[in-house]
């Protein structure tokens, strides 16, 4: 019997540049993508998605990783620190200035308990929503003396209550290298880089991964630079290979297979309250995002050994 992209190549042929060509890759892709079990982690792992190069699709990352994962049964909590709230849109948040926000948190005039919010489109995935509020908390907490480790509190706290524990807490960081940052990076044990694929990809990766370096030098021995993800990635240009080469050169052991292709889905979602998991479930941008979400699952046996090495030697 054939497969769905036999039939489609039989009918729009075997040109490489075809849609039917196209459309054989994505029945596949996503065909291949639902027929296997994500495996679930055994422990919580926590993950900050950075980079201070703002466009690099870092909140897109975040809230589609997160509910790929949802999706597939994992339990995930999103935690936005980014004033701007974009990953609350996304995951369809209520976050208005004055409602319980990740501001309210940090300043601890509340728990994330009573922020949280579950998001709309997935029963396994809950979110703790950012507002504008939240752009002037690194002046106001910069005096206190447990500055950096105000969200690792309350995410402690919360995480050691609940009743049901969860397989993935995302943290979603503004684009700069502030306190706001920092404090996401003290309340994790890994960070996640996304890396778009274009020429200046690499211009400010030292200086995060300089920074990254000295908050484990005197906040968090144990933070683990566990992921990079290629985005905005374009299969026709040499440009897209190359950068991804260079970067997979350097970091040969974090870097996915797994790019995440330039979409206008994925830039349409956020603007109907969705990601594209839930927006475009069978298009390219949502089986990209689901074959990464798989290899950072299937990766995380060695992440998490790695970790707890790492917590041997401090």
């Amino acid at each position: 019997m054939d497969s769905a992209s036999d039939i489609i190549r039989r009918i729009f042929g075997d040109q490489a540049d075809s849609l039917g060509s196209e459309i054989a890759e994505e029945t596949t892709r996503y065909q291949a993508l639902h027929m296997v079990t994500f495996p679930k982690p055994a422990s919580t792992r926590r993950i900050a998605v950075a980079n201070q190069k703002g466009g690099v699709g870092k909140t897109t990352t975040t809230v589609n990783l997160a509910a790929a994962l949802g999706d597939s049964g994992a339990r995930v909590l999103v935690l936005d620190m980014d004033p701007q709230g974009n990953a609350s849109t996304a995951l369809g948040a209520h976050h208005i200035s004055g409602e319980p926000s990740i501001y309210d948190v940090i300043e601890g005039r509340t728990t994330i308990r009573e922020a949280i919010q579950q998001c709309p489109s997935f029963d396994h995935m809950d979110v703790v929503p950012a507002s504008i509020d939240l752009s002037g908390a690194e002046l106001e907490i910069a005096d206190l003396g447990d500055r950096t480790d105000l969200l690792k509190h309350a995410l402690d706290e919360y995480l050691e209550s609940c009743e049901e524990p969860y397989d993935y807490v995302f943290v979603d960081c503004p684009p700069s290298l502030g306190l706001l940052v920092i404090n996401a990076m003290c309340a994790v044990t890994e960070v996640l880089i996304p890396i778009q694929a274009e020429y200046y990809a690499l211009e400010g990766l030292g200086q995060l991964i300089n920074t990254i370096g000295l908050v484990q030098e005197h906040y968090n021995p144990v933070l683990l630079v566990s992921t990079m993800l290629v985005t905005m990635f374009d299969k026709r240009t040499i440009l897209s290979r190359q950068v991804y080469d260079e970067v997979k050169s350097h970091y040969p052991n974090i870097v996915l297979d797994t790019t995440i292709p330039r979409s206008v889905k994925i830039s349409e979602a956020p603007s109907f309250q969705q990601t594209v998991i839930a927006y475009d479930p069978h298009g390219m941008g949502a089986i990209a995002y689901g074959e990464a979400a798989l290899e950072i699952a299937r990766r995380s046996p060695a992440v998490l050994a790695t970790l707890e090495a790492k917590r041997g030697e401090h």
